[in-house]
């Protein structure tokens, strides 16, 4: 009988995403094929801690969420032997755990900014999603932009700043005013589910609005507003990359906009349309600024890509890129995949598939100067 690929489903984490991250690990265990892969549950808790844990304790309630059990023994990761790394006990115990591959369904920073990736690199450990540039490039809104206007992707007119140059005066509000009309969006540039993001529709509500996006990022920006729908886009590597069918998110009356809360605490916060009610060049043009966007970047293994589409003018402009997006029971880039032909399922064995590749080609690279 052929054996198992070990994958590594790494959860948690220590940004504001936590919860988050917990149903997308939930919704990713529930659906990999058990014939081809045998999953090791690790979490990173809110401390940074990281557990091992007894995957039939963790998922035998049926909850939407996993648990973080807090007597589950603590590990490390470190390298193994024929590219393969493993989960090592940190109590003294000789119990270590080999593993194939790492499945990070993480948000947020120090998840998907790089930082984790930067760790599996140090380990060698082929992991799914983005490598390291990528990773922290997406995850930096602002940069995310500078790199996708060099590629010739509209975007809309925004300010990025840090808090020491807002605190030290060096940002002029009085220049935004000017610069931009109401409403503007102020987001922490390295935070994603629209954890921070506020609409301002008064020039006076701005510095709260900025006070509350530093407490998650010390640098944010602000954004026009713009009167658009909300169209995202799915990529999945390969040669050539999978694009799918564009999606289009509407929130209800009672969102400003696609919030937090409309995202994850309102279970009507939101309508979707899949496909996005478009014309077809419309739909043809969103899925090339996608592909564009995900090879801008450096993009490897999957992303989602999100737009915004002018409603007065017909133009789509990048919003954002997301290397390690949701996959939750009700996440669209999973839900994008499946209207595109590609199942749950099979989507996570491609995405693993790809890292094993990814990981095979980049050890064989010569580190030395070859004679």
């Amino acid at each position: 009988m052929t054996e198992k690929t070990r994958v590594a489903v790494l959860y948690g984490g220590r940004s504001g995403e936590h919860e988050v991250s917990l149903r997308s690990a939930a919704s990713v265990i529930r659906h990999l094929d058990r014939d081809r892969f045998e999953v090791i549950p690790v979490s990173i808790d809110k401390a940074g801690r990281w557990q091992r844990h007894d995957l039939r304790r963790i998922t035998q309630t049926g909850d939407e969420s996993l648990a973080i059990p807090p007597e589950s023994p603590e590990v490390r990761l470190a390298a193994a032997a024929d590219g393969r790394a493993a989960v090592a006990s940190l109590a003294g115990a000789p119990e270590r755990a080999e593993i194939d591959v790492v499945f990070p369904v993480l948000h947020g920073p120090l998840c998907e900014d790089g930082t984790l990736q930067g760790l599996l690199e140090l380990t060698e450990t082929a992991y799914v999603g983005s490598g390291v540039l990528a990773s922290a490039v997406g995850m930096d809104k602002d940069v995310t932009k500078r790199l996708a206007g060099l590629a010739g992707i509209p975007i809309a007119p925004y300010r990025a700043f840090t808090r020491s140059a807002y605190e030290r005066g060096v940002v002029s509000l009085d220049d935004i005013a000017r610069a931009m009309t109401l409403p503007v969006f102020v987001k922490p540039c390295n935070m994603g589910s629209s954890v921070g993001i506020h609409k301002v529709k008064a020039w006076a509500d701005l510095p709260a609005a900025l006070a509350d996006a530093f407490r998650y990022d010390v640098k944010v920006l602000v954004e026009q507003g713009i009167d658009a729908r909300e169209v995202e886009v799915a990529v999945l590597d390969g040669a050539p990359p999978f694009v799918s069918v564009a999606s289009e998110l509407n929130p209800q009356a009672h969102h400003d906009f696609y919030s937090y809360a409309a995202k994850y605490l309102d279970p009507e916060g939101a309508s979707v349309d899949l496909p996005a009610r478009i014309g077809p060049e419309q739909m043809e043009r969103v899925r090339a600024l996608a592909l564009l966007a995900f090879e801008a970047l450096e993009c490897s293994g999957m992303a989602r890509i999100d737009f915004f589409l002018d409603r007065q003018s017909g133009e789509f402009y990048l919003n954002e890129v997301n290397t390690l997006p949701g996959f939750t029971s009700i996440s669209m880039y999973p839900k994008m995949m499946e209207a595109s032909g590609i199942p749950y399922p099979e989507l996570l064995t491609r995405l693993i598939d790809l890292a094993l590749e990814r990981h095979r080609t980049r050890r064989g690279l010569k580190r030395e100067l070859a004679d």
